[in-house]
This record gives structure tokens, sequence and C-alpha cells, in this order.
């Protein structure tokens, strides 16, 4: 299997995502600016897309992928598909019971996610309201979820990457269809969401019924009793528990900032919320990219060969490595344009820029360690090692914690991104640290000056950045969006060939980046 081939399919997939997602972003920011309104819909839309992450891109694929492969291998493509069919039956009731209370409990949700709202309130009233319609996304997710690992784990990557694009294409056509026919926008912003996942299961559907993995969650009460007796569904449903908490730290920390949120300044879930999407872009096409094509990877590898495994794994960081330092930089020195060049029109003025710019800076110092999380759990997990995440995941969720209690105070809303980027780099540093105490993974030599060697490339291109930053008054060329648009992609353009240029002049070629690592 040629992974970068497969890597590059995914990231141009999830880039699409990511690309139509901030066109969303930018179209809520005019719409809704940061305030009332749109903290009500950050607020209610962050529990169905905590799931997501979880689910399309944590702790379900961690669990369920290595068991899937592992049953592919040994008993075959129909066992496998079989495994997942009941996998479905009981996912799909337990999650159906979920809702069912989610939305009967919406109160008691908006309560917990947000208790510096206060209750009866209009912001209140609305936050429930939109909490109620969109909780049954967690639902159509989580059968993406699975359709997805199942197309992953049979080298089908592109589609189960491409159906985000989905959600943010109704995202889109209900922002701009139907939010004028609404008294509040944000009403048309939770009927497209429901009607995204909608398309997301539809089309995912469609890929199982193309590789003959077609499955049926409605199988009945005779299917869920077979299922529950299948020790590998049982096997797959206790590491979820676990790898929920391993898997996703930031996630957790991120329910918990958004409550803490919702007692500061208005508007600051929201300033926190564009400053995520934004960081998401990055985390995405890296981490998320290269960790859902090597998952399967490894976890075959895993079972055959230590030197593979490792050669894996290898391969993974480094590429990482050479793009998430740039980006990192980037993202912190230029968070102003970025964000001015996104969000800056309609209700979002300059305050809201200069507040998110703040969320974007806090986030970037700790990008690193949201990209290599997604490297380096999937290296436990493809050895159906649960416990060892756990702990780490506890110890970063209280370490995060115990930051907000400094953090805030001094930087207010920043806190509570600057947090998050602490336990993110904690996080790596003790899942890499764990994979070389226990074995499991062996560097290949060089690593020392290959990080030196990308250190000084991504401080040259940092010192162009800079140098061009101040050239700029960003809020200003909003009268000229067109100019802007411009100036910051040709930035952009410049100082990426300023860092591969001194990439090349220290020896590292790009070809010899990206090679796929030999496999057995």
């Amino acid at each position: 299997m040629n992974l970068l081939k497969s890597a590059a399919a995914v990231s141009a997939m999830t880039m699409l995502s990511r690309i139509t997602g901030l066109i969303r972003e930018t179209i809520t920011a005019r719409l809704l600016g940061a305030g009332a309104e749109s903290d009500a819909f950050f607020i209610a839309f962050r529990i169905p897309n905590l799931l997501r992450r979880l689910f399309a891109e944590g702790a379900f694929s961690q669990a369920f992928i290595p068991i899937l492969s592992q049953t592919n291998s040994t008993d075959g493509k129909l066992a496998a598909v079989d495994l997942a069919r009941r996998v479905s039956s009981l996912l799909f009731l337990s999650l159906l019971l979920i809702v069912v209370l989610g939305v009967l409990g919406g109160t008691w949700v908006v309560i917990g996610m947000a208790s510096g709202l206060e209750v009866g309130s209009e912001q209140f009233e609305l936050t429930v309201l939109l909490t109620q319609w969109m909780f049954p996304y967690i639902l159509l997710i989580s059968m993406v979820a699975l359709a997805s690992g199942l197309l992953n784990t049979f080298r089908s990557f592109a589609l189960p990457a491409f159906a985000p694009v989905l959600l943010n294409i109704s995202f889109i056509a209900g922002a701009l269809l139907l939010a004028p026919y609404f008294d509040q926008a944000v009403k048309a912003f939770a009927i497209a969401v429901m009607v995204g996942g909608v398309l997301q299961v539809a089309v995912l559907w469609y890929g199982l019924a193309r590789t003959g993995c077609l499955i049926n969650p409605f199988a009945g009460l005779g299917a869920i009793k077979v299922a529950w007796a299948d020790e590998r569904v049982r096997r797959v449903l206790r590491n979820m528990v676990p790898a929920t908490l391993a898997v996703s730290v930031a996630q957790i920390s991120l329910i918990i900032n958004t409550n803490i949120a919702s007692h500061l300044e208005q508007g600051s879930v929201s300033w926190i919320s564009y400053g995520d999407r934004l960081m998401e872009f990055p985390t995405a096409l890296l981490g998320v990219a290269l960790g859902t094509v090597l998952l399967p990877s490894l976890s075959a590898a895993a079972t055959r060969s230590h030197e593979e495994y490792s050669r894996l794994m290898d391969w993974g960081l480094r590429l990482t490595v050479v793009l998430v330092l740039p980006a990192a930089v980037g993202m912190g020195l230029f968070s102003d344009a970025l964000v001015a060049l996104l969000f800056h029109y309609g209700r979002f003025d300059a305050n809201d820029v200069a507040m998110t710019s703040q969320a974007v800076v806090a986030y970037s110092l700790g990008l690193a360690g949201l990209v290599l999380v997604k490297i380096l759990a999937p290296g436990f997990y493809a050895k159906q090692d649960i416990r060892t995440p756990v702990k780490i995941g506890i110890v970063v969720v209280i370490t995060t914690q115990l930051m907000n209690l400094l953090t805030v105070p001094w930087l207010g809303h920043a806190g509570l991104p600057l947090s998050i980027s602490v336990g993110a780099m904690l996080n790596a540093g003790v899942l890499y640290w764990g994979l070389r105490r226990r074995g499991l993974y062996t560097p290949s030599a060089g690593w020392l000056v290959y990080f030196m060697k990308v250190a000084v490339a991504a401080v040259g291109m940092g010192v162009v950045l800079w140098f061009l930053n101040q050239r700029f008054d960003w809020l200003a060329m909003a009268a000229t969006p067109v100019a802007r648009i411009g100036a910051v992609l040709g930035v952009i353009g410049l100082c990426g060939l300023v860092y591969f240029t001194v990439l090349a002049g220290l020896g590292l070629n790009p070809k010899r980046l990206i090679r796929k690592p030999a496999t057995n």
C-alpha cells in the first residue's frame, strides 16, 4: 500500500473540508459576529461537535479499527464486516437512548455545559432550543464514524475524508438560503447541521454498498443479543471508554473551558470557538490525515515486526515535525492577518478580531502537541494498549485545569486555549516517552540533526513573516477585500518558499521527507 498516496488523498479531502469549514465560519462571523446569539450556538453545538471529534477522529476509531483490522487479517473480509454489523447494532441502540435523554434533558445539558448563562434568560432559552434541535447529530455522526472505520480498514480513505464537506456545504446553504426566513439566523444553522449529518450517512452508506460492506444497524433485539455475546464486540466497547479519555484530552478540556468561558465577558465562547476552528485547519490536515492512514498499517505491523512498526511511526513523526513547526510559527505570528481575512466582515468587528487573534496565538503554542498526539496515541492503540494512554490522559486533564487557575485570571479568555496548549504538549511528550520506555518504538538515527535543521528553517521563515506582517494594516484593508486576500496569500506563499529553500540548503530534500517507509 502506498501510504503517502493514501495520506495525500485524505489530506486533499480534509483540506477541502477545512476550506469549506472556514467559509462556513466566515459566513457565521459575518451574520452573527461574537455576542449572545453566537455564544448560544457554539455552546449548543459543542456536544455534537465534541462527539464528532471523539468518534470520527478519536476514541471510537482507536478502539474499533485495531480489532477490525486484526479480524480482517486473520478471518477475512466477511468476518470483519460481520463484526462491524454487530458493533453497529449495539452502538445505534445505545446512542439512540443518549439522544432521547439529551433532547428531553436539554435544560440540564446547557446548565452543565455553560453554568455562566442566566437560567431563564433569552440567551439561555435559545441555547436550550438549539441543543435539543442538534442533539440527534450525535447518532448520525457516530454511524458515520463506524462506516468510516470500515472503509478505512479496506483502504478506502477518500470518501470518509470527503464526508465532512457535506456538513459544511449544508451549513453554508442553510446560512444563505434559510437564515433570512428565521427571526434568529442560528435556527437555520441548527437545521443545516442535521441535514448535513443525514447527507454524510447517506454518502458513506453508498460507499459501503459499493465495496460490498453494507451493514444494517436496525437489526432488532435478536441481533443485539448476538452482538453482545461476541467477545470482540465487548472488547471494542470496553476499549472505547478509556480511549475516549486518552485520545480526547484536549476536547474534554474544551468542554470544561466552555463552561469557564460562559462566566467571562460576553463573546468569549465565540472568540475561542473561532480560534479553535482556525487551528483545526493544520490539525486536521496533518494529524488526522496521517493518523487515519497510519492506524490500520500500524495495527497490521504490530503483529509482524517491531522494525516495520518503528519505521511507520518514524515516518509519521518526521513528516509531522517538518510540517507542524512552520505551521505553528505561521499561526502565531500571522494570527491577526488570518483572523481578519476570514472573519472581519459584517457584525465581526475590530475588537472581535483582536480577541480571536489572542486565542489563535495561544493555540499555536500547542499546535505541535495537538498534532503529535494524533500520531502517538495510535501507536499505543495499534498494540491494543489502552491503560497507558488513560493514565497519561488523566494527568493531562488535571494539569490543564490547574493551569486555568493561573492563566484565566491573567489572560482572560486567551488563558483557556493556552492551558489546552500546555496540556497538549505534555500529552505528546509523555506519550512519546511511554512508547520509548516500553520498547514499542525505536527511533531511527539522526533525529537531533533533523530537528535542528527543521527548527533553523522555521526560524528563518518566522523572521521573514514578522517583517512582512509589519508592512500591512489588515483591519484597514477590509475596504479592499480582494487586495487583502492577495496580500495574505502572497505572504504565505513567500514564507513557504523561504522555508523549503532553507530546508533544501540544509540538505533536507522534500522528496526524501515524504518518501514512504519500507514495509515487509
